[in-house]
């Protein structure tokens, strides 16, 4: 998936998501929103943190985003959390609902991104961390962050 960074506008990204699972594989999707909601996000006013993802009747579906009513909006405004479909192909779909399945995998928001003016959204395909991963995952962090400081001297 070869992406031109100069033509992304990072909206939100979720940064506890590499922190408390592991991304085995990533997928961009588009969202179905209605008119209030893109100017909300132009703004910036999202959180992806409690979102997830789940497959309903051969669709997916994001649970749990978060995109704040727009201060310019009337009373043609949308609802905060309700659940918003995810565009992908249905071999895609079935891909992931084949290792969903097998696995005890699970579909996370890891950012929402403007790509060419159209939100999109990155889901990552994850399996969740145990404690001792993460207490892993803090000791790598800081052990880079030292090599680091060392090498900046």
């Amino acid at each position: 998936m070869a992406t031109d960074e100069s033509q992304e506008h990072v909206v939100v990204t979720n940064r506890k998501a590499s922190f408390d699972y592991f991304i085995l594989d990533r997928y961009e999707t588009g969202i179905v929103l209605r008119g209030t909601e893109v100017k909300s996000l132009r703004q910036g006013s999202a959180n992806v943190q409690d979102g997830h993802a789940i497959i309903r009747n051969g669709e997916v579906w994001l649970i749990g985003l978060h995109i704040s009513p727009s201060e310019k909006g009337n009373i043609n405004n949308h609802d905060p959390k309700r659940d918003r479909k995810l565009l992908l192909h249905k071999q895609e779909i079935r891909r992931i609902l084949g290792k969903i399945s097998d696995k005890g995998l699970t579909l996370i928001p890891l950012r929402l991104y403007f790509k060419h003016n159209i939100v999109k959204v990155e889901l990552g395909l994850a399996r969740g961390k145990k404690a001792y991963d993460k207490r892993q995952s803090i000791a790598k962090r800081d052990a880079e962050r030292q090599l680091r400081r060392y090498y900046a001297q």
